[in-house]
């Protein structure tokens, strides 16, 4: 049985944190596997930088970022992934455990309509608390629900299962569901990519596993500046807009869309207590985008991207 694996690792700058990775990814107990690393126009180029120390890996250069979808789409556009069974896609931000791609692989192959395979994801800052183990979707809402999200890990997650989303920050995709559902959708720059595809997954058909046993380490939202700021804020409040205007159609719209005002206000509500004036701003703004063009490639304004401030009496880290 054909159990080849390509890693394709998407990465924008931060060559600290790919190297750490990829540090993780070369030791890997499954005896079939290529490394691909798609540099996402990083600032200097990753490759000077990275292949002396990891000559096995292939770095494919964009020209400019193409957010996490279209970095996904260019490694697995390119000929290693096109002759592999599967596709591993991990953020450059995550750490493996040395047998995580066997797992991820043994689960794959246990039944022929599995189409997608999630491990147990941590946080890095905090390994024995869960980050994901794949979620259930609300029917009607579209929103996750259930699944270990925050949980301290006591074993309560051993066993594996299907799931309705798993999260792109390391996932396993076999190239059956690959060439019958096609690539990601490239308009969502940063988040919701990963919902939207495993809905697409379930439409064609395909079942989605987490197996527990696989296990990632995660540095939630680097990429965006880390979890709360401005650009975080903005660039999920946009891909949000896209994916609910994607998804909700007809009468599951009426529901979404009290449920999605409702949920603004209590992100506002929080956001004002904390005081957090330009993440506010920068998550409205996201929102009024999203929702009123259908898109979220739309970057935001300088001022959302600059770096936020220590709060009074904390230092920079």
């Amino acid at each position: 049985m054909n159990s080849n694996v390509v890693v394709i690792i998407t990465a924008w700058n931060e060559v600290e944190k790919t190297a750490a990775c990829l540090e993780t990814a070369v030791v890997q107990t499954h005896p079939h596997f290529t490394l691909l690393l798609v540099d996402n126009g990083s600032d200097p180029p990753l490759a000077p930088l990275i292949q002396p120390r990891f000559p096995q890996v292939e770095i494919v250069r964009n020209p400019r970022n193409l957010g996490f979808a279209g970095g996904y789409n260019v490694g697995l556009l390119r000929p290693p992934a096109q002759g592999a069974a599967y596709c591993f896609l991990l953020n450059n931000d995550t750490l493996l455990a040395p047998d995580c791609l066997a797992a991820l692989v043994q689960e794959a192959q246990r039944a022929p309509d599995v189409g997608l395979v999630t491990a147990k994801i941590y946080y890095a800052g905090d390994p024995q608390r869960i980050w994901s183990v794949g979620n259930r979707l609300h029917p009607w809402l579209l929103e996750k629900r259930g699944g270990g999200d925050d949980e301290l890990d006591r074993g309560q997650w051993g066993a594996a299962r299907d799931v309705d989303f798993a999260p792109f920050c390391g996932a396993l995709l076999t190239s059956a569901a690959a060439t019958q559902v096609g690539l990601l959708d490239e308009q969502f720059f940063l988040y919701y990519e990963d919902l939207d595809y495993c809905l697409r997954l379930r439409a064609g058909g395909w079942r989605l596993r987490c197996a527990p046993r696989a296990q990632i380490w995660h540095a939630v939202s680097s990429s965006s500046g880390g979890v709360g700021s401005p650009a975080e804020r903005y660039w999920k409040a946009q891909s949000s807009g896209r994916y609910f205007r994607k998804h909700g159609r007809g009468a599951r719209m009426l529901l979404i869309l009290p449920y999605r005002l409702a949920s603004a206000l209590r992100s506002t509500l929080r956001l004002l207590a904390a005081r957090r004036g330009r993440a506010l701003r920068a998550y409205w703004l996201g929102l009024y985008r999203g929702w009123r063009s259908g898109i979220a490639t739309t970057p935001p304004p300088p001022w959302v991207s600059r770096p936020t401030p220590p709060a009074p009496g904390q230092r920079r880290r």
